[in-house]
């Protein structure tokens, strides 16, 4: 089955790079491509694509105000990374905390982007520990931290721990072997916390840990 892209950026540059290197590879295809956050509704509802390369800095409508309007109307929506130029950009944790399952830097090799793509198109979260941890230091807690409180005491121990080791970048099979549990254990646990903090995927869930104190950047 291939995977369906779709390219958001206002230099033509960029998207023709992008597009070469992914339509070089049998189960990736360019669907179509947008110059602005502005187009990408229309453009997504038109071609249904599996995965969008979102540009996070545009000029009418930015990355982060589109990824929020396709995640809250589009009843099946595509998976989302944000690109960016800096990798402490505000603009990605606020992306990030909108609901994009990931980030990639302008600069990464092309072997990372295609990998990058295949990842979030099977379900899995693109997340860089070190730079949420200096991004979630940048922000410090936010307003949400009482609220937070209450969701800390429904997490059970184990999750708790579970959600620690997701924020290190671990892997279920990882998490397993560090806990001395199965890795169908571990899933259970992670379906449990993204259910009790109402997050998306795993990069939301640890960015609200931090925003909650839960965690912190230390």
């Amino acid at each position: 089955m291939t995977i369906k892209v779709l390219l958001v950026d206002d230099e033509r540059l960029i998207r023709a790079g992008l597009a070469a290197i992914i339509d070089g590879e049998d189960d990736l295809a360019v669907v179509g491509e947008a110059a602005d956050g502005s187009e990408v509704p229309g453009e997504v509802n038109r071609l249904r694509p599996d995965v969008i390369l979102m540009d996070v800095r545009m000029p009418r409508l930015d990355g982060i105000q589109a990824t929020r309007h396709i995640l809250e109307t589009v009843p099946e929506p595509p998976r989302i990374i944000v690109v960016t130029t800096f990798e402490n950009d505000e603009y990605v944790y606020d992306a990030l905390k909108a609901g994009a399952n990931g980030f990639l830097l302008k600069r990464t090799r092309p072997e990372e982007i295609l990998q990058a793509i295949r990842m979030v198109a099977h379900g899995d979260s693109l997340l860089f520990p070190a730079a949420i941890r200096e991004l979630a230091a940048q922000h410090g807690p936010s307003g949400s931290v009482t609220a937070g409180a209450a969701w800390h005491g429904r997490l059970t121990e184990r999750e708790g721990d579970v959600l620690r080791l997701m924020a290190k970048g671990r892997s279920n099979a990882e998490i397993a072997q560090d806990l001395f549990v199965s890795p169908q254990t571990v899933k259970t646990h992670v379906g449990n916390i993204l259910a009790k903090l109402q997050a998306r995927d795993r990069t939301q869930a640890v960015i609200y840990a931090y925003e909650t104190s839960f965690i912190t950047p230390g």
